[in-house]
């Protein structure tokens, strides 16, 4: 499904973002993605921008919380859209998902990351929670 101008414009104004035209497109095409993705999908989507400008734009958003980044083990990042209430604290992680057949990264919003006790004198400042196997589609799929 798009998503409209405005809630671009509302989404990068609640994180601090001067809305440009190039920062618009770029969370627009992010909006499109039904699963997690890499800078490589962003430049399969958006060729007229070059990977400087793109690779640019996402630190700006990782920095201001606007997406978040997922170290799924594959080597190469990916990245998702928070929600707007989510500051990407330890309270706001949530498990992802990899898929060893078709490669992609999914994130399962609703399945929080699970607590961990730590030793005394340790704190956890981030979590990195990723399952492996076959998604649903590659599942179906001798």
């Amino acid at each position: 499904m798009k998503t409209d101008e405005a809630t671009c414009l509302q989404s990068l104004e609640a994180r601090d973002i001067r809305p440009t035209a190039l920062r618009l497109l770029i969370l627009r095409t992010m909006h499109d993605f039904e699963r997690a993705f890499s800078l490589a999908d962003l430049e399969d989507a958006l060729p007229s921008i070059d990977r400087s400008t793109l690779f640019r734009t996402l630190t700006l958003f990782l920095g201001r919380h606007l997406i978040h980044g997922i170290d799924d083990g594959s080597g190469s990042l990916k990245y998702a859209l928070c929600a707007s209430d989510c500051d990407c604290g330890i309270d706001d992680l949530h498990t992802h998902f990899y898929c060893t057949s078709c490669r992609r990264t999914f994130c399962f919003r609703n399945t929080h990351v699970p607590q961990v006790p730590l030793p005394d004198g340790f704190t956890a400042e981030n979590v990195n929670y990723v399952i492996k196997g076959r998604c649903a589609d590659c599942a179906k799929k001798p």
